[in-house]
């Protein structure tokens, strides 16, 4: 102990207030647990997905889609102005909506009795946290759990700047540049490089890989892929970055071989956990080599008195798989019986079309070779998807079912507004429900959702809206 270190003690120190870290937080003092959380966000909890990432992100994406919808509605007989945009004021507003949640947060924190200490925190032992820029110097605990997330990762030749943009940066919405070379085409590239070729600027997309979003099953990228290379400038497979120059006011970049100039540079292939400055060598918790921290099914570390949630111990990177992983790790810190034993995360992609999917795709299932039935639904035989414009009609939900018993094993879908249809079907994995299950559940008219139950049957060989099933093996 420092001579002078002036300590706080707590039943649960929670270090990093994003989703994983406040979910776990609030469900230990929902528990009766004293609970310390210590965050160094000035701005307030909610971490990078609130802060810097999944909530500011969608504002965009959500408002600067109304600029499309309004040259979809002039196909329709309604006609507006084309649009000005205020800079300025849609970053304001965006930063208006982050401000309204954190501070719900900040709120929530205190009527749950989880006391919030800003700073940064390092572990001087497994039972003891040095903080520093905070009103204390130490927290003594009996368990930590350790949130502290992820950063967009950094390549070598590309290093982020005032030219050189990382997500943050972009989310900023500092300017609206000409023309800007997006590297990657993952969902952060492609929401992101969205929201600029909106705004006006002419985007250029990069991809080592041979399609856009390679984790998602192609057949559901097909329809955005499409989409997109109508509203991007150019979007470009199998290229990498080769060479780098930074110019006054541009980045000249050479991408297999052709050399060309962009005002700015958005790099997004990945993130890394942010895992190496938090004094774990002074604890007995270990990392693997690409830096995340080893958990059990519990969230526990290899050091038996503290856990780790969200992205610092790897899985998808998801905040709604941080929040879930946080909750467990509470509910073991209180002697509740929890582990992380989930069949289906869901994923989603707010790009338009939308892509989302949850449980086995059919590309793992070919991998694995796992047997299975998957059958389409395509929206153009939807009545809602055919009321939602152009863009909805080329999207489609599959299903994925185990080949003997039926059982529902992932879904997957593509096209307007069907972030929320990935719910159902999670829940539907989740109780082991069976493609008859999915087909008898009644279903509102006229919705999307309907596609589920459609989808069903034609696994059963009884389709409604299509002429014949369509019902093939992977």
């Amino acid at each position: 102990m420092v001579m002078g270190e002036a300590a706080v003690k707590a039943e649960v120190a929670v270090v990093g207030g994003g989703p994983g870290g406040y979910a776990a937080a609030f469900r230990a003092a929902q528990h009766g647990l004293d609970t310390i959380l210590i965050s160094d966000e000035a701005e307030g909890l909610g971490g990078a997905c609130l802060l810097r990432g999944c909530i500011p992100s969608k504002a965009l994406l959500e408002m600067t889609g109304r600029i499309d919808l309004a040259r979809e509605a002039a196909e329709a007989g309604i006609r507006f102005q084309e649009p000005e945009i205020d800079r300025e004021e849609l970053g304001n507003w965006c930063r208006g909506v982050v401000d309204a949640l954190t501070s719900g947060l900040d709120s929530l924190a205190e009527e749950k009795g989880v006391r919030v200490i800003r700073g940064r925190a390092r572990f001087a032992s497994s039972s003891r946290l040095r903080v520093e820029d905070a009103d204390v110097d130490a927290v003594e605990f009996g368990h930590a759990v350790v949130a502290t997330g992820s950063r967009p990762v950094e390549i070598p030749d590309l290093p982020f700047g005032e030219l050189i943009w990382d997500s943050e940066r972009a989310l900023a919405l500092s300017e609206i540049p000409e023309s800007l070379l997006v590297v990657g085409a993952g969902y952060v590239g492609l929401e992101l490089g969205t929201v600029y070729a909106r705004l006006g600027s002419q985007v250029t997309v990069v991809e080592r890989e041979d399609r856009i979003l390679p984790s998602a099953d192609p057949d559901l990228v097909e329809p955005l892929a499409k989409h997109l290379e109508e509203l991007f400038h150019d979007i470009r497979l199998e290229t990498q970055v080769q060479d780098v120059t930074v110019l006054d006011d541009g980045v000249t970049v050479v991408l297999s071989g052709e050399e060309e100039t962009f005002h700015r540079v958005l790099v997004a292939v990945g993130r890394e956990p942010v895992t190496d400055d938090l004094g774990l060598e002074e604890t007995e918790v270990e990392r693997d080599e690409n830096g995340f921290i080893v958990v059990d099914e519990e969230r526990r570390t290899t050091d038996d008195r503290i856990f780790a949630v969200g992205d610092c111990n790897g899985g998808l990177g998801l905040a709604h798989e941080a929040m879930a992983e946080g909750k467990v790790a509470a509910d073991v810190l209180a002697g509740e019986p929890s582990a992380w034993d989930v069949r289906a995360v869901p994923a989603v992609i707010y790009t338009e079309p939308q892509v989302a999917w949850c449980g086995l795709t059919e590309d793992q299932a070919r991998r694995e070779e796992i047997p299975v039935a998957v059958s389409h639904f395509p929206f153009s035989s939807s009545g809602r998807a055919r009321t939602m414009g152009p863009v909805a009609i080329p999207g489609l939900l599959k299903l994925i079912a185990e080949e003997e018993t039926g059982r529902l094993l992932g879904m997957g879908v593509t096209g307007r507004q069907v972030e929320s249809l990935v719910a159902e079907a999670a829940l539907a994995l989740e109780l082991g429900a069976s493609v008859r299950d999915m087909a008898l559940t009644i279903h509102p008219h006229p919705t999307l959702s309907e596609a589920l139950g459609e989808a069903a049957e034609v696994l059963l060989e009884l389709p409604t809206h299509q002429a014949r099933a369509r019902k093939g093996d992977s």
